[in-house]
This record gives C-alpha cells, structure tokens and sequence, in this order.
C-alpha cells in the first residue's frame, strides 16, 4: 500500500474556497487503542470528507511525562502514523505531521506560555486529573503542567475552528479558547479563531474493569492491532454485574462494562436494545454475552489489523509521508507565526 501526502495550499488559498480546517492529534506514547477510536479517530474519519485536516503527532508532548525515554517515544512516532493510515485516515486528504519538526509551534507557544498563570493551569480539570493518575515521582515536571498551552498553539497554528478529542479533553479547548481571546484582545483584531471541540459518540470508553477510562498510563488498554486472541483475554475479563451468576438470572446493565461496548461499537444492524432486554429478564450468560461482543470488536479491528500490516512492510514509504506532510505543515503555522509578530510589532526590527 502507498501512503501518498496531499498537496497542501498551505494557507494560501482564499476563504471562498478553503475548506475549514480541523486539527487534532496523539502523543506517540505507544500504538493507538480501542478508546482512541472510540473518542476521537472515528470522528476524524468523517472530517476528512469536509475539512482540511491536520493530524499532528505530538512528540514533543510526550516529553512531558517521558523525558527520560526519547527514543522509546521517537520510535513510537512511526506507530501512530501505521496506526492512522490503518484506520483509514487517507494522507492524501489529511496533512499527517510531527510536532518536534514544526519549530513555528515552539515559538507560538512561548508568546502564549505568557498569557496564562501557572495558578490556571493548575486549576485545569484535565491536567489535575492526569497528574493523579500518573502519580509523579519528585515533583510534576514543568512540561506536563504547561501542556495545554502547548496544545492550545497546535490548534491556533492551523487557525483550527474544529478539533476532535475524546470528552476528558474539553477543559483544555475551553483553555484553548481564552487564549485565543486573550490574543485577539491584545492585537485589537481577530487573529485567531476560537475552536469547537468535536466530541466522539462515545466520550468516554471504560476500560475492561468499568473503574477508568481506557488509557496508556493505566494498562487497560485493547489496542487497534490486537490479535483475536487479544480480544477475546480483554472482553473476558470485562466487568459485568457480580450477582449475575447464573444465565437464567436477571442482569444489571447498568455500569455493564460489556453493554458499553456494544453501545459504543455494534453495527448498526444489531439489536443491543433486544439483547439488554434479554439479559435484564434472564436467560442470556455473561459467557454467550461476550462471545458476542468478542466476534463484534474482531470484526472491527480485523481489517485494521491487516492494514496495519501491509503499511508496515513498506516503512520507508510511510516516514516519506510524514516527511512530506510535516513540511507541508509548516506553511499555515508560518503564516500564523507571521501574522503574530507582525500584529504584536515583533517584525518591525527586521
């Protein structure tokens, strides 16, 4: 399979007949998963169709909580983009880039660092959220905290009106927003446009044990690449209603980790509301109900697998890709970057 990058207009193109950009991205922390698809992959898929869309890998950010393992995450930057392309997500439609190789977001980034306190930061659901999950030894390392301005000068780079990102990401786009207020105000135009946050249908998948979200740093995770075997070891051990012991018993679907799931990823030709009934009455087994299940997420992520696959055979041909799309990249944020110096008198000196 090829991976071939678009051709980028690279902010030239004149309103009437630009498409709206969308923005988003991962941090290359390890391969993509299950809830990536669920709150925000997905989404993208159907953005692609009606935006100019930009998909940054965000190494840069994963620095924030991997310092000491660059190349662990430099090797993961490859993974991410097989993960994309896997899904579906056509490079000839979607400007895929690397963060690290985009200087113009370093820079936008300290102009912005400069406009929030460190008490706001800290006060971010989000990020407060994720410093307990992470349990950091010796301090919180300043990176970390300061992430959502990193991620607010991604977006504002692109001069984004719409970001996909599961439900957990909404306080940094609303952090994002007054930011981008906060230089409008100060360049007394509006230099930047503030940014939806797309929301996947499912927000918020939990992981196998109902209790969190599915995520990396907790190792709940069912990866886009799982085997079948995979699969069926994760759908095992989900939890369901712990008095459910016999089939002919009445089940509890509510908080039922596997009727999320269906939720979330059944064809639009199975009947969840039929099988929840079946379950509430009696008569259905936690055994039957995640075979199920089990055959349902195979059948997504087979196909997924297999792509994966056939991109990886050809890496060479994926690194040009990116290669490609993150010089392509550079030109809107240039053009951002330009805009703001110009605006704040930075280029009066040269």
């Amino acid at each position: 399979m090829s991976a071939q990058p678009h051709s980028s207009n690279s902010g030239t193109a004149t309103g009437a007949t630009r498409k709206p950009i969308a923005v988003s991205g991962d941090r290359p922390t390890g391969q993509l998963h299950l809830g990536h698809y669920a709150g925000s992959l997905a989404t993208r898929l159907e953005l692609q169709e009606t935006h100019e869309q930009y998909l940054l890998i965000a190494d840069l950010q994963a620095l924030t909580d991997h310092a000491e393992a660059p190349r662990e995450v430099a090797a993961n930057v490859l993974e991410v983009a097989l993960d994309y392309l896997a899904i579906g997500i056509d490079s000839a439609r979607s400007t895929i880039c690397v963060q690290s190789h985009i200087p113009e977001l370093a820079e936008l980034t300290l102009y912005l660092l400069n406009l929030v306190s460190i008490g706001r930061l800290q006060r971010n659901p989000t990020v407060k959220a994720e410093i307990g999950q992470r349990r950091f030894k010796g301090g919180i390392p300043a990176g970390f905290l300061l992430y959502p301005v990193s991620q607010a000068a991604d977006i504002a780079a692109f001069r984004a009106s719409v970001v996909a990102v599961g439900e957990d990401q909404i306080p940094v786009i609303e952090q994002t927003n007054e930011l981008v207020r906060s230089v409008n105000r100060i360049c007394d135009q509006v230099l930047l446009p503030e940014v939806e946050a797309r929301i996947g249908r499912v927000g918020r998948l939990p992981g196998a044990d109902g209790g969190s979200k599915m995520s990396k740093s907790s190792g709940n995770v069912l990866r886009l690449s799982a085997s079948s075997a995979d699969i069926r070891k994760f759908v095992t051990r989900m939890y369901t209603d712990p008095t459910h012991l016999r089939a002919e018993d009445p089940g509890n679907t509510e908080g039922n980790v596997v009727f999320t799931y269906l939720d979330a990823f059944a064809p639009t030709d199975f009947d969840v509301a039929a099988l929840r009934d079946r379950y509430r009455a009696g008569g259905l087994g936690d055994v039957e109900l995640k075979k199920q299940l089990g055959d349902i997420l195979d059948a997504l992520l087979a196909p997924i697998r297999a792509r994966r696959a056939d991109f990886a055979n050809d890496k060479g041909e994926v690194l040009r890709m990116l290669r490609v799309g993150t010089e392509q990249a550079r030109g809107p944020a240039a053009v951002t970057l330009s805009a703001l110096r110009r605006a704040l008198g930075f280029n009066a000196f040269l």
